[in-house]
């Protein structure tokens, strides 16, 4: 006897549509055979949901057993093909009339007593049961909040695999899982950290808020102690709140990387953190099967690289085309996968190896050849993508001391927010949302300064010995400073504050 069930596959952060297929045949000898590109875990479950089976009380009888992943030229991965396949199977040993099976998409991994356990990947996986119109979704309790996430689809949660049966049969009455996403998202709670925190470092502050109302690429530098990691963790204070559609794409991410951790929506943009030892398939993704990276898990976010000297520079210079793109794609033998990264790079570095070059109060132990040792870890081209390099200089006692003063992260936040209004009222049905996206004729359009501003950048072009990039860069910034400024027009005021951004670009002058 034939039974079909539904589920899906991961192939990114998007989900297809599998027709899982039982043949179940009382002639020859009993085996089991299972096609259709499915990987060790699939392959595996042969012996999970048989003793499921057993345990919650069903018995199928020694038959000839075909099962069929389709479409068969598709890779299939995961514990998630237990439940359709223990499903699949009474259907065709006669427990579950085919009926009962139709138009529902069922996804999740079984103990061996019967328990449904929870996997990555729901999210896409409710996407596409709305998509393709499905009459519901079963998953395990351990994913009903994030399948519930999806609108117009009805999620079951059932705690059993006798209970998946007794509702499919209509034994069991089972309310659909209660989104809850609006009261999440109208309840997302505040940071615990603030920029009224930082002592002195106005100027890095106003950096930070020209970068994150521009969306630019942003490097500190100064000596141990200054505050660059401190100034750094306070950034995602000041970034405008996430869209719901940036949501859920985030959350997509992290639903297919095993990441969610019981939350059924991420509410806040990410920050990532990755230590300085980690690979190259770790930052951008990778794998026989790719995986998502840390710049991916930092998308509508914050990737923040302490100590950038000390990353490997083979592993930084992967983020090239990434930081330009704002995606990766990861290419193997058996697949390519595109994974979204449209990140705010924050890099932290020493001036030099033992870390107080210009500083007033220690002596710095390198020699130049040192110092330029040192900085050449970091590639030219990698730098050109980095917007704003800034300055951290140690902090005086008297701003120490001080309390009460400086610029809060609530009105850092209400002029950055400002600023991209702007900028969405100007690239309106443009392939652009922050003045960082903006290149070609759309810069030439939006960033072009006046004569006195022409004549002014031709000067620090040729003075600096800066790229196009660095070019292209300074104008992007200029830009950006005008709309915090509520200016029309970028003049030599914006483009000699952006200029002086370029502070490693002057060094090498």
């Amino acid at each position: 006897m034939l039974a079909k069930v539904s589920t899906a596959a991961l192939l990114g952060i998007d989900a297809f549509r599998v027709e899982l297929e039982v043949d179940l045949s009382r002639s020859g000898m009993p085996a089991f055979t299972m096609v259709g590109l499915a990987e060790g875990a699939v392959r595996e479950s042969k012996e999970r949901v048989f003793t499921a089976l057993k345990n919650s009380g069903f018995r199928i009888p020694p038959s000839r057993i075909t099962v069929n992943l389709a479409p068969a030229d598709m890779r299939k991965e995961g514990s998630g093909y237990d439940l359709p396949l223990a499903a699949a199977l009474l259907a065709a040993s006669g427990v579950l009339p085919q009926v009962a099976l139709d138009g529902w998409m069922l996804a999740g991994e079984l103990s061996l007593d019967g328990q449904l356990k929870a996997v990555p990947g729901i999210l896409p996986l409710a996407l596409k049961a709305r998509e393709q119109g499905a009459r519901g979704l079963i998953v395990p309790p351990g994913n009903a909040a994030e399948a519930a996430v999806v609108e117009d689809v009805a999620v079951y949660a059932p705690e059993t695999l006798a209970d998946v049966v007794r509702l499919l049969t209509g034994e069991l009455i089972l309310e659909p899982v209660a989104p809850g996403v609006k009261a999440l998202w109208e309840g997302r709670s505040g940071f615990h950290v603030d920029f009224s925190e930082v002592k002195g470092q106005e100027h890095a502050k106003r950096a930070i808020e020209i970068a994150a109302a521009g969306g630019h690429n942003l490097l500190f530098m100064g000596p141990p102690g200054s505050g660059k990691t401190m100034l750094a963790s306070r950034i995602p204070t000041v970034l405008p709140p996430l869209e719901f559609d940036e949501a859920l794409e985030v959350t997509k991410i992290y639903s297919v990387a095993g990441l969610l951790n019981g939350e059924s929506l991420k509410v806040s943009r990410p920050f990532r953190s990755p230590h300085h030892t980690i690979s190259h398939p770790g930052l951008v993704g990778g794998g026989a099967y790719p995986r998502p990276g840390e710049v991916s898990l930092s998308h509508r976010g914050v990737l923040f690289l302490d100590e950038l000297p000390e990353f490997k520079k083979h592993v930084l210079e992967v983020l090239r085309q990434p930081l330009e793109d704002g995606h990766v794609t990861i290419s193997r033998a058996a697949v390519s996968l595109t994974y979204p990264a449209d990140v705010m790079l924050v890099a932290a570095m020493n001036p030099c190896p033992c870390g107080y070059l210009g500083d007033n109060k220690h002596a710095c132990a390198c020699s130049a050849r040192q110092v330029g040792q040192y900085r050449s870890r970091i590639s030219g081209p990698l730098l050109d993508r980095i917007d704003l390099h800034v300055e951290v200089p140690a902090v005086p006692y008297q701003d120490l001391k001080q309390s009460g003063v400086g610029a809060d992260s609530a009105s850092m936040r209400g002029r950055i927010e400002a600023a991209r209004t702007v900028q969405a009222n100007r690239y309106v049905g443009l392939p652009v949302r922050t003045n960082a996206d903006l290149s070609g004729k759309l810069l030439d359009e939006h960033c072009a300064p006046g004569e006195r501003g022409q004549d002014f950048l031709g000067k620090a072009v040729n003075s600096l010995g800066l790229s196009a990039r660095a070019y292209t860069r300074i104008l992007r910034i200029a830009r950006t400073i005008a709309d915090l400024e509520g200016a029309e027009h970028i003049g030599v005021p914006q483009l000699a504050e952006a200029v002086n951004y370029r502070s490693l670009d002057r060094g090498k002058s």
